[in-house]
């Protein structure tokens, strides 16, 4: 029997039975496939189903389909950290790949190294900031630094045709800047709601169209992908994940490690395994990816790796998964940074504590240095405007702890750090925080100011001297 009449035969009561216990049952040694989906500066809350504005008929119809995390963070809100931490289940100082344009440590292993002898094809296409290949060994494509369709449904092709599973890592290059895919004219500018924290400008509402057109787009590429399994009877034995990444270019997002930092959307449709329409409150990670792939693959997952498999969770056995979740941000070797500015966070259930390393330099990035946006929120400001005011200051001046109660205040708007009542709080988080920098090895200044000797071209060019 060919995989995909035996795929067609097995989706009829594939939930019912469980499609891992049906396919067991007939003897037949299929693995799932895994086809994971990554937007690029998405602000998680901006998803349809997340409650955003932005149009994203694809990604709400597979939320119904699947599971739908609430609480989905990763460990830097940045792309490159942020992918050597989903490809190698290592938090980024561990992994060596904490500076942005990074790379990770010679001789650490990643998903393909583990998916491999399992009988898997491990491929992304489309954006990569990842390095070096060897530790990426990736069948890599590409078009225009977007996943390539054409490559993706010879893919599924190939693996329908002969039986042989696969891990697609389809990574799109949108919506970050510039904001210039997908139809703005569907968003009125006038009628967007802005963040609490965003100065209200002209150009703010105006770009945030683009913006979400943008997020439109992306949605798209993601229905792409989900007619692709169909067209090759692939979808009702392929685990799709689909994530937010970080959030986007506008201040107290991306570079920061406020909630619409690290926060990101995060859906999983598993037939036959994830309940559809269910959602989740337990707080998982993108280091968790990696563990979880490798044991729905049947593999044993390595001690070495940091990240938790969150297949129990998926698949109903248990509602908890983690009690914290840590970040890191590293400013120094960003672009137009010109004073290093460590940060470090965790965060439970209720609660986020931000450590702001060295609170007396300025804040700074391409945000703040070259964006039209911030440009009209200082002018803003500096017409009087007391709530812009506020806000551009506060973006980048900033004391060296901040706590606030997600729950109560997920803008992160209101620091609690020195208001009595909350001392207890502050110190266990402090003390969890203290406790995985040392496990990291990261030693907070001296890791940021030695951050260059991580970058990828200067790691490169020690290596051919």
């Amino acid at each position: 029997m060919r995989r995909r009449d035996f795929v067609k035969y097995a989706s009829a009561a594939a939930f019912s039975l469980g499609a891992g216990s049906l396919l067991e049952a007939a003897g037949h040694s299929e693995k799932p496939n895994f086809v994971f989906i990554m937007a690029d500066d998405c602000t998680f809350r901006d998803i349809g189903c997340y409650g955003g504005q932005a149009h994203t008929p694809n990604i709400d119809k597979l939320a119904t389909q699947g599971m739908k995390m609430n609480n989905c963070f990763q460990a830097a809100p940045m792309c490159s950290p942020t992918r050597h931490n989903i490809y190698t289940g290592l938090y980024p100082v561990k992994s060596g790949a904490h500076p942005n344009h990074t790379c990770a440590k010679d001789g650490t292993k990643s998903i393909v190294h583990y998916l491999r002898p399992l009988g898997y094809r491990v491929a992304l296409s489309g954006k990569r900031h990842i390095h070096p290949k060897s530790v990426f060994p990736f069948e890599y494509s590409r078009k225009n630094n977007n996943p390539d369709m054409k490559v993706i449904d010879e893919l599924f092709h190939d693996s329908n045709e002969n039986g042989s599973p696969f891990c697609l890592f389809a990574c799109s290059n949108e919506p970050h800047t510039p904001w210039n895919k997908g139809d703005p004219s569907k968003y009125d500018s006038e009628d967007l709601k802005l963040r609490s924290y965003i100065p209200d400008t002209p150009v703010v509402r105006e770009s945030l169209t683009k913006y979400l057109a943008e997020v439109t787009y992306f949605d798209k590429q993601v229905g792409q992908i989900l007619d692709l399994l169909e067209k090759h009877n692939l979808a009702e034995n392929t685990i799709v994940m689909v994530v937010s990444e970080q959030g986007n270019a506008l201040p107290f997002a991306k570079w920061t490690c406020y909630e619409d930092g690290l926060g990101s959307i995060m859906i999983v449709r598993w037939p036959g395994k994830v309940k559809p329409g269910s959602e989740s409150n337990a707080i998982v990670e993108y280091v968790d990816v990696t563990p979880t792939f490798i044991e729905a693959a049947g593999g044993k997952v390595p001690d070495v790796i940091e990240g938790r498999s969150m297949v129990n969770l998926l698949t109903g056995k248990t509602d908890k998964h983690k009690r914290y979740t840590f970040g890191i941000q590293t400013t120094n070797g960003i672009h137009f940074s010109k004073q290093p500015y460590p940060i470090r966070s965790v965060r439970d259930e209720r609660y986020r504590l931000i450590w702001n390393l060295m609170p007396d330099n300025k804040f700074e990035n391409a945000a703040t240095e070259r964006s039209k946006e911030f440009k009209s929120m200082l002018k803003l400001a500096e017409n009087g405007d007391r709530h812009a005011k506020h806000f551009t200051h506060k973006y980048q001046h900033r004391p060296e702890f901040e706590l606030y109660d997600v729950k109560a205040d997920p803008a992160n708007i209101n620091n609690l750090a020195d208001n009595p009542g909350y001392e207890d709080t502050f110190k266990r988080l402090k003390a969890r925080l203290d406790e995985w920098m040392a496990q990291q090895g990261d030693k907070g200044i001296e890791t940021e100011l030695n951050a260059d000797k991580r970058k990828w071209k200067n790691v490169k060019q020690n290596r051919n001297k």
